[in-house]
Order: C-alpha cells, then structure tokens, then sequence
C-alpha cells in the first residue's frame, strides 16, 4: 500500500542529444558554476529523504562520464546509470525495467535544473489521499491565449486558456501503472508526448500539482538566462 512515507525511485532522463543548443555536445553536460546541469537535479534528490534511488538514463557514450561525476560529487543513491535509446520514450523504459512494481517512480527531465522537493513532497500526499488518483503531474497555468490552427496557418478555433496547463517534470506514478502504460505502448508502437500521456491512454487518472513558472526545461541558448 502506497503513503505519503513511501520512498520515491527518481529517473532522471539525461540521454538527449540537445541539437538546438548548437554545443556539440548534449546540453546536460553544460557546465554551471563547475558543474554539469543534470548534476542540479541530482543534487536535490540526494538531499531529500523521499528519494530511495536515482536512475540516470544517459547516451551510451557518456555512461561512463555520469558515473565519475556522481562519484566525484557524492551522489550516492544513484543506484544505476544506463544506456538510453533512439527516443526518450524507449530511454524511460529501459529505467522502468529496474524498478520494482510497487514502487513510486518519478520521472524528471535531466536538462530542467530547478527541481523542488516540495513537488515530491505534494505529489506523494495526493496519492496517498486517493488509491484512484495513478499520477501527478507538475504544471502551470498558460499565461498567453492559445489559438487552433489549420495545416495552412490559418485560426481555426480559440480555446478557453483556463482549461489548459504547460505540463513540467517531475512527473509521478504508481510503478505498476507506469510499467503497464509503457508497456501497452510498445506493443501498441505507441510514441507519446510524455510519461502521463502513456497513462492517460490505458485510463489513468492523473492530477496536476501546481509549480512554478521558473522551473523550467533548458532547451535554447536563450533559457540560459535563467540560470
């Protein structure tokens, strides 16, 4: 039975190529202040006692290079670092294959530094609050008006922006809901947006934890700004 005292596997996806970026290498590595960015995420997990476990899912290359920099920074409740693959999608579930079905697993994205130990905090009360409730996802409020468009550019539709969030990581599941959602997909060659969407498909319900408009995904040269 899952509560709010049960302990978290965190995977860390960090396999991503980064191409917009323009480094020539993956933008996880992007040093900050000495340190590479996916260090920022791990960093918190280490400290909080609701992470058990860390995953890092990492290109094949740079296995090696992750495992120095855990050791070197005293992370020590990285419990595996592997290989991903072609997507990130099939990177999350080589992780999910090493963790256990009865277990909380949190899936967080590698190049989004500002990760709080609140959302963990947050998102395990939720599910300890109601067995029906699969997954919470971190999210925020759209600031700008969103309009649907047609293959031609033109506005087809001007949806309410209050029935719409901006979905971030961490996102958090019951591991048995999780592995089966990936699992369907594969054998569906189902490729999703995201980890809820997978969940979502296969009937999960899935709440959204409110976060913060700072915690964001460092995708262009631009977002680098904010660090």
């Amino acid at each position: 039975m899952y509560c709010c005292n049960s302990k978290i596997t965190l995977v860390v996806a960090a396999a991503g190529v980064g191409k917009r970026m323009g480094l020539g290498y993956p933008k996880q590595f992007l040093e900050i202040d000495g340190k590479p960015l996916f260090l920022k995420v791990l960093e918190v997990a280490e400290k909080t006692d609701l992470v058990k476990n860390i995953i890092v899912v990492t290109g094949e290359e740079s296995v090696e290079y992750v495992e120095s920099e855990c050791l070197r920074n005293q992370i020590f409740k990285v419990s595996k670092v592997i290989s991903g693959g072609s997507e990130r999608q099939y990177s999350i579930e080589k992780a999910l294959a090493h963790c256990s079905n009865d277990s909380i697993i949190a899936v967080q994205d590698g190049v989004r530094p500002f990760l709080k130990e609140s959302y963990f905090f947050e998102a395990l009360k939720i599910l300890k609050s109601d067995i029906k409730i699969d997954g919470v996802v971190v999210g925020v409020p759209l600031k700008d008006t969103i309009k649907k468009i047609d293959s031609d550019g033109f506005v087809v539709e001007t949806p309410k922006r209050s029935e719409f969030i901006a979905v971030h990581t961490p996102q958090i599941f019951r591991g048995d809901i999780l592995k089966k959602a990936y699992s369907k997909a594969t054998e569906d060659n189902f490729l999703g947006t995201d980890d809820s969407s997978l969940v979502e498909r296969i009937g999960g319900k899935i709440k959204v934890l409110l976060g913060s408009y700072d915690n964001i995904k460092i995708t262009t040269v631009e977002d680098l700004k904010h660090l």
